[in-house]
């Protein structure tokens, strides 16, 4: 993918993300850092140009030339719209647009994005049909600990995959995650207690996904569009780093706060969780051949079935 190309996709990316233009002002924030972040590229001038809604979706489309391309930003913004949970009517709205300008079948386009919804939406209550992927229900410390580290290898192999869905099933499985260690500690939590904690963290759900989708395509680690596993299997990308790093990271946060009773104060577990962001990049590489393994055996369509489970 060109320079262009991959100014248009980002672009496309980033009018998702505001198209119902209710991110909150935690999740605001941290576009405009990733717009900031993300070397090579002038996404902080799209990113303005998209706030003040100056650029034409028709035009922007018409610079995505083969149908690889042009399926591929369709289901990246269909990812960064459902990110958060169901897309809204705005959202439904901008991305038949968005199918159109890109001279996509409307009946496929439809059927993805119904699919990446039900993979947006799914409980995390049903955290218990992971245990096939990530191991059973922990008894201690050392089983939660355990179960984090599978999590987020699970996590970083996905994003070796070339299905976008795969990438779209991370944050519900970091939701379930964070679920099961709650209850663990005696906590039932719901989908919107777990979405803020996320956020006071810094981890976004609709910012996370385009960092993902950012970091890949900036980075030049998409390789032929559809073709084999992106970047290879040679060696874990930057994404699948990112992912395993973001899982840990969270998992192990988490642990601490509900162990101690969710008395941590803001302050207290940001900084808490940039400390086990630096563990967990120290870690990255120890388990990167794992990583890698995992995405060679992983079957996709029985970890889309456990997520999807409870949601059709």
């Amino acid at each position: 993918m060109e320079a262009l190309q991959q100014r248009a996709a980002l672009t496309l990316c980033l009018m998702a993300a505001f198209a119902d233009g209710n991110n909150d002002e935690r999740e605001r924030a941290a576009i405009e850092r990733l717009a900031d972040s993300l070397g090579n590229t002038d996404l902080p001038a799209i990113y303005q140009d998209v706030l003040l809604g100056k650029l034409d979706l028709n035009a922007v489309a018409a610079q995505l030339a083969t149908p690889e391309e042009k399926r591929f930003a369709y289901e990246m913004a269909v990812g960064v719209c459902s990110a958060d949970g169901a897309t809204s009517p705005v959202e439904r709205d901008f991305l038949a647009r968005l199918a159109a300008a890109l001279g996509l079948l409307p009946a496929p386009a439809a059927e993805f994005a119904r699919e990446a919804e039900k993979v947006a939406t799914a409980p995390p209550s049903s955290a218990a049909l992971d245990g096939a992927l990530v191991g059973a229900v922990p008894r201690d410390d050392a089983d939660l600990d355990k179960m984090i580290l599978n999590y987020a290898i699970l996590n970083g192999a996905l994003e070796l995959l070339p299905q976008s869905l795969a990438s779209m099933a991370i944050i519900p499985l970091q939701m379930r995650m964070v679920y099961r260690i709650g209850k663990a500690h005696g906590f039932e939590l719901d989908g919107g207690h777990i979405k803020d904690l996320l956020a006071t963290l810094g981890v976004g759900l609709t910012s996370q996904y385009l960092e993902q989708f950012g970091r890949r395509l900036v980075g030049g680690l998409l390789g032929s569009i559809g073709g084999g596993l992106l970047g290879g299997l040679g060696s874990v990308s930057t994404g699948a780093a990112f992912s395993f790093v973001t899982t840990y990271a969270l998992g192990e946060v988490a642990k601490r706060y509900y162990a101690g009773g969710r008395t941590i104060d803001t302050a207290g577990l940001q900084r808490a969780f940039a400390e086990m962001l630096g563990t967990a990049k120290q870690m990255q590489g120890k388990y990167a051949a794992q990583i890698a393994e995992q995405a060679r055996s992983l079957d996709f369509n029985k970890v889309m079935s456990a997520i999807r489970s409870g949601t059709a």
